[in-house]
């Protein structure tokens, strides 16, 4: 082989990880209460839900899509509920199993999450309600626990 087609050679087989798109997959807001709960005095408890899930698509695309779910009480009343399904349509190619799993898992929920706070963000305060200013999420803390879980329910591993 020719310098040239080893360099080739070696490229084709490295390691490829490119962010295709960045979509909202889905996109709700609930104010049961409204307009009652904008006379109370203001007093929030938030919940935050999170979640997800991966999907391989044709070739080397992978979908990868957070949802985060908020649910804000005042009182013992339900202020309102959101929800966003951030998605991404992401190129990964040569990645040995374990790494495709933390890439999926936490590599690319890392980079969906910003857009996915934002979009709440602004689901809320188009909904008359105070900023929600999420803090950042470490998924690589979460995925590590994930891992830890299933190892410790039955020695299985993350596909």
């Amino acid at each position: 082989m020719t310098d040239q087609q080893n360099t080739a050679a070696t490229e084709e087989a490295a390691p490829q990880f490119s962010l295709q798109r960045i979509y909202v997959r889905d996109l709700s807001f609930e104010a049961p209460k409204s307009p009652a709960i904008f006379r109370q005095q203001w007093e929030p408890s938030v919940a935050l839900d999170l979640n997800t899930r991966q999907k391989a698509l044709e070739d080397d695309f992978h979908e990868v899509v957070l949802t985060l779910s908020v649910t804000v009480k005042n009182g013992d009343e339900v202020a309102f509920i959101a929800e966003v399904q951030q998605a991404g349509i992401f190129l990964i190619k040569n990645l040995d199993a374990a790494s495709m799993s933390h890439t999926l898992g936490a590599f690319c929920p890392n980079i969906l999450f910003p857009y996915a706070r934002e979009t709440l963000d602004s689901l809320v305060t188009r909904g008359s309600f105070p900023a929600l200013m999420l803090a950042p999420v470490n998924f690589d803390a979460l995925y590590a626990q994930e891992l830890q879980r299933m190892q410790e329910e039955g020695g299985a591993t993350v596909q």
